[in-house]
C-alpha cells in the first residue's frame, strides 16, 4: 500500500547544489522524505513510502528496475514532491568497506598506497567498482612501528549503481549523489556526537550492525536474517497466518501471548538470537582492533529499522549486552508539524536511511 502527508559520498553525478528528497530502496519497500533547509535546520516537507507484500520480499525492487521507477514516481506524485532532485543510499550489503592501516603519512605516497592494498582486500577487480576512501587518523612513528594512516575503503560495482542511475531516471529525477547507507544513517541517528556506539538496523530481510567512532563506521556487518525471519517464528509458534503475526510482533500484549508472566526475555532471546550473537561478534571485532591508545569501548545502541519496534527489544539489549540501548529517533532533529508526531514516531525508525540522505546538504 502507498501512504503519504504533507559525507561521504562514494561519488557526485553533478556539482554540488542543494538536494533535500532522501530516497531509501530495500526489500520491504521504498521510503521518500523531502526536506528544506531552514536556517540550517531540516524542515519536513512531505514523505511517502510503499511497503511490498511480503511474499515479494525476496525479489529486491532493484532486479526490476521499471517497477521500482514506477512505484517511486506514483510516490513522488502522491507526495506532491516540489523537487527533481534527489539523493539515495547504497545497501550495506551490497557495498564492500573495509578500515586500511596504510604504512605512510605522505599525502603523495597514500593514493598509491590504498590502491595497492585495495586491490588485494576487494573481491572484484578495480575497474569493475567505484571506489573511495577517507583518511581517519594517522598514527605517529613510533621505536618499534612505522608512521601509518587509518583509512575506510568503501567500493561499489558498477553495475549496482548503474541499476539506480536507470530508476531514478525512469521516475523523472535527478540523481545527484549515492552513498552507503551507514553514513545516512548516521547522520540521521547520531549527528555530531562523536562517542563509540552501535547502530543496529533490523529491516526485513537483513539486520545490519554498525559501530562507529567519531562518525567513521569502523566496523560494519550485515546478516541475512530480519523482521521477516522474526514474524516467521512467530506464526510458526503460535500457528496463526503470517499477517496477524506482523501485527503481533509490534503489539506489547499481543507479544505476552507468549509469556504470561510479562517477561518477554526469554521469547527474544529466541526470536532475535541471530542478531544477538552477530551483535557479539562485532564488539569483539571492535574490541581487539590493534591501534595504539584506542579506547574501544561502545558506550550506547542505537536501534533503527521496522522490526527495531520489537515490544521490549531495547530494555532485552541492554540487559543481554550490559550497555545501554535506544531505540532510535531520525525525526530528533528535524522541524514538523505537532500533530504529525504519533505518527513519525511510530514510523521513525524506518525513515533513518531517507531522512540521512535528505539532511546530507543541510547539516
Amino acid at each position: 500500500m502507498l501512504y503519504s502527508s504533507q559525507r561521504m559520498s562514494l561519488f557526485s553525478f553533478s556539482a554540488k547544489k542543494p538536494t533535500y528528497v532522501g530516497v531509501d530502496i530495500g526489500f520491504g519497500g521504498i521510503k521518500l522524505v523531502e526536506l528544506s533547509n531552514e536556517k540550517g535546520r531540516a524542515r519536513l516537507i512531505t514523505y511517502a513510502y510503499v511497503n511490498m507484500p511480503s511474499e515479494s520480499l525476496e525479489k529486491s525492487l532493484l532486479s526490476d528496475t521499471a517497477q521500482a521507477a514506477d512505484l517511486l514516481q506514483k510516490m513522488m506524485t502522491k507526495a506532491k514532491v516540489t523537487t527533481k532532485k534527489a539523493i539515495s543510499a547504497l545497501p550495506i550489503s551490497s557495498v564492500f568497506s573495509s578500515i586500511l592501516r596504510v604504512p605512510t603519512t605522505n599525502e603523495k605516497e597514500l593514493k598509491d598506497a590504498i590502491l595497492y592494498q585495495a586491490k588485494k582486500l576487494i573481491p572484484l577487480p578495480l575497474e569493475e567498482v567505484v571506489l573511495d576512501d577517507k583518511v581517519i587518523d594517522s598514527i605517529e612513528k613510533s621505536d618499534t612501528e612505522k608512521a601509518s594512516t587509518r583509512v575506510l575503503v568503501t567500493a561499489a560495482p558498477k553495475t549496482l549503481i548503474q541499476k539506480y542511475v536507470e530508476i531514478f531516471k525512469l521516475a523523472g529525477l535527478e540523481l545527484t549523489s549515492l552513498e552507503m547507507e551507514a553514513f545516512a544513517e548516521i547522520r540521521a541517528l547520531i549527528g555530531r556526537d562523536r562517542s563509540n556506539m552501535m547502530i543496529v538496523d533490523v529491516g526485513s530481510l537483513r539486520t545490519n550492525i554498525m559501530i562507529v567512532e567519531k562518525g567513521v563506521p569502523l566496523v560494519t556487518r550485515s546478516i541475512a536474517t530480519g523482521g521477516n525471519a522474526i514474524t516467521q517464528t512467530i506464526a510458526r509458534t503460535l500457528g496463526i497466518p503470517m499477517e496477524q503475526a506482523e501485527t503481533m510482533k509490534r503489539d506489547i500484549k499481543a507479544m505476552q501471548t507468549f509469556a504470561p508472566t510479562g517477561d518477554l526475555s526469554p521469547i527474544l532471546s529466541v526470536l532475535v538470537k541471530p542478531i544477538v550473537d552477530e551483535i557479539r561478534y562485532s564488539l569483539n571485532v571492535y574490541q581487539t582492533q590493534d591501534v595504539a591508545g584506542a579506547q574501544h569501548r561502545v558506550e550506547k545502541i542505537i536501534l533503527t529499522g521496522g522490526s527495531s519496534l520489537l515490544p521490549r527489544l531495547s530494555e532485552f539489549l541492554t540487559k543481554e549486552m550490559n550497555i545501554n540501548t535506544y531505540l532510535g529517533n531520525p525525526w530528533a532533529r528535524v522541524i514538523y508539524p505537532a500533530d504529525l508526531q504519533p505518527l513519525l514516531e511510530e514510523m521513525g525508525p524506518r525513515y533513518a536511511v531517507a531522512l540521512g540522505c535528505a539532511m546530507r546538504d543541510i547539516e
